[in-house]
C-alpha cells in the first residue's frame, strides 16, 4: 500500500513546496499539502496544529516544517499517525527523502547592470577598457563612461570606439551637452542623464536616453519627458533618482513607486551607489534590499559604482541579487534558502556544533594536532592535552598557555 504523507506549510511556502515536491518525480509516495491558515510557517507550533487541522483520515504519516516548536508526541496522539518534523529549510526537503537536494536555477535575471567608470576622463584608454572588463567578468552588462564637471576629456570618443571593439556595450554618463552628444555620435548605446529641456539631444543620435528630472526632486519634468518620448515611440528609460539616507532616500523611493504606478510598463533605472557608496554599511545587505524593490517594482536597469573601498564587490552583488530575487519571484516566494552569496557577515548555520558537543569530541581526541571550533559559547581549541574556550579570540589567547605556549603564539597571530 502506498503511503499517503500530509505535508503542512504557511501561505508564504506554499507554492514553492508544491514546485518542491514536484521536482521530486515522487512514485514511492503520495502526498496532500495543506496551508494551516498563517503566514509564515516556522511560526507553526503544536498547539497552533491541535486547533487548526480537522481530519488527517487519508494521512499515514504528517510532516511539519523543521522549525516548528511543541510537543509533537501529543499531536502524533491526537491525530493517530505519527508527526514528525522536515526539513529547517524547503531547499533541503529532497535529503529528507534519500533524494539530491534541489538547486535552485540562478542563470537567469530580469535586470542589466550599468557599472560605472567614474574617473573615466583623468585615465587612460587601456585603463579604461581593462577596469571594464572586470566589471564584465563581476557581471556588468553596459559599462558607464562617467565624465566629470570642468574636466575635459579629450579621449572620449576613443574610449567609446575602444570598448566597442572588445565587443562592449557602452553608455555616456554627462551633464555636459557636447560630451553627450560626442559619445552619442561616436556610438555610445546609451545616454545618462538627460532632462526634459536637453530632448533635443535624442534627437540628434541613436542612443537610448535615460531621463531624469529637470530639477532634483520635482518629477513633473521627467514625466513630461516621459510621455513626450512615448508620443514619439521612442525608446527611453526613467530615473527617478535614488537619495542617500537623511537626505530624501524614503521620499525617494516613493518616487520611484510612484513612477511604476503611473508608467506600469516603461523601463525604469535605479542608480544604487547614492546608498552603497554613502552608507558605511556591508553593501552586501544594502544591495538586497535595494534589489528587493527593484523585483517588487519590474525595475529593470540599475547603475553601481565601484569608488569606495567597501564596495569593491558592489557589482559582484548586484549580479548575485538580480538572480536571486529573479528566481524567489518565479516561485512566487520569499527570497530565503535560495542562494548564501549575500551573507558576507554571517552564517545562516554559523554553530553546527553545541559547546558540549565540542568537548564531547575533545575528549576523544588522541593526537598533539590542534582543532578550532566555534558555538554559541564561543572560540575552542583543543588537543590531546585539552580545551580552552572563550567568548573573543585575546581572552582564548591568554589562556592557550595551558596547552602549549607555541600553539597560543600561532593562533593569536592568526587571529
Amino acid at each position: 500500500m502506498t503511503e499517503h504523507i500530509l505535508f503542512l506549510t504557511g501561505k508564504l511556502a506554499e507554492k514553492r513546496l508544491h514546485a518542491v515536491l514536484e521536482s521530486m518525480e515522487i512514485d514511492d509516495f503520495q502526498y496532500e499539502i495543506k496551508n494551516i491558515g498563517l503566514n509564515v510557517a516556522a511560526l507553526m507550533t503544536a498547539d497552533m496544529i491541535a486547533r487548526r487541522l480537522g481530519s488527517v483520515d487519508k494521512a499515514d504519516r504528517i510532516i511539519l516544517p523543521g522549525l516548528c516548536r511543541g510537543n509533537l508526541a501529543v499531536l502524533s496522539e491526537q491525530f493517530g499517525v505519527p508527526v514528525i518534523k522536515g526539513t529547517d529549510d524547503l531547499k533541503d526537503l529532497p535529503l529528507f527523502f534519500g533524494r539530491e537536494a534541489q538547486n535552485v536555477d540562478l542563470s537567469q535575471h530580469s535586470v542589466l547592470i550599468f557599472a560605472e567608470i567614474v574617473d573615466a576622463a583623468e585615465i587612460s584608454i587601456d585603463s579604461i577598457v581593462a577596469r571594464a572588463k572586470r566589471y564584465v567578468d563581476d557581471g556588468a552588462d553596459i559599462i558607464d563612461i562617467g565624465c566629470l564637471p570642468d574636466t575635459d576629456f579629450p579621449h572620449l570618443e576613443d574610449t567609446v570606439a575602444a570598448l566597442k571593439s572588445e565587443g562592449l556595450c557602452v553608455s555616456i554618463d554627462s551633464q555636459d551637452d557636447d560630451e553627450l552628444l560626442r559619445g552619442g555620435r561616436a556610438g555610445a548605446d546609451y545616454l545618462l542623464s538627460l532632462k526634459e529641456s536637453t530632448l533635443w539631444i535624442a534627437e540628434e543620435v541613436e542612443a537610448i536616453p535615460v531621463l531624469i528630472p529637470e530639477r532634483h526632486p520635482q518629477v513633473d519634468s521627467l514625466y513630461r519627458a516621459i510621455d513626450k518620448l512615448s508620443e514619439q515611440g521612442r525608446p527611453f528609460i526613467a530615473d527617478s533618482i535614488l537619495d542617500p539616507i537623511h537626505f530624501g532616500f524614503t521620499e525617494s523611493i516613493i518616487r520611484y513607486f510612484d513612477l511604476r504606478q503611473r508608467y506600469p510598463v516603461s523601463d525604469i533605472m535605479m542608480g544604487v551607489g547614492n546608498l552603497t557608496e554613502l552608507t558605511e554599511a556591508d553593501t552586501s545587505g544594502i544591495n538586497a534590499i535595494l534589489f528587493g524593490i527593484i523585483s517588487e517594482l519590474d525595475i529593470r536597469h540599475v547603475l553601481t559604482t565601484q569608488v569606495s573601498p567597501h564596495a569593491c564587490s558592489a557589482i559582484r552583488e548586484a549580479d548575485r541579487a538580480r538572480r536571486m530575487f529573479h528566481a524567489a519571484k518565479q516561485q512566487d516566494s520569499l527570497p530565503k534558502g535560495i542562494d548564501s552569496a549575500l551573507l558576507t557577515t554571517h552564517s545562516r548555520r554559523p554553530f553546527p556544533y553545541t559547546a558540549d558537543e565540542i568537548a564531547e569530541l575533545a575528549a576523544e581526541i588522541r593526537d598533539p594536532s590542534y582543532r578550532i571550533q566555534v558555538s554559541e559559547a564561543g572560540i575552542h581549541i583543543y588537543n590531546r592535552d585539552g580545551i580552552t574556550t572563550a567568548d573573543d579570540p585575546y581572552t582564548l589567547f591568554s589562556g592557550l598557555s595551558s596547552l602549549h605556549n607555541d600553539a597560543a603564539h600561532a593562533f593569536y597571530i592568526g587571529v
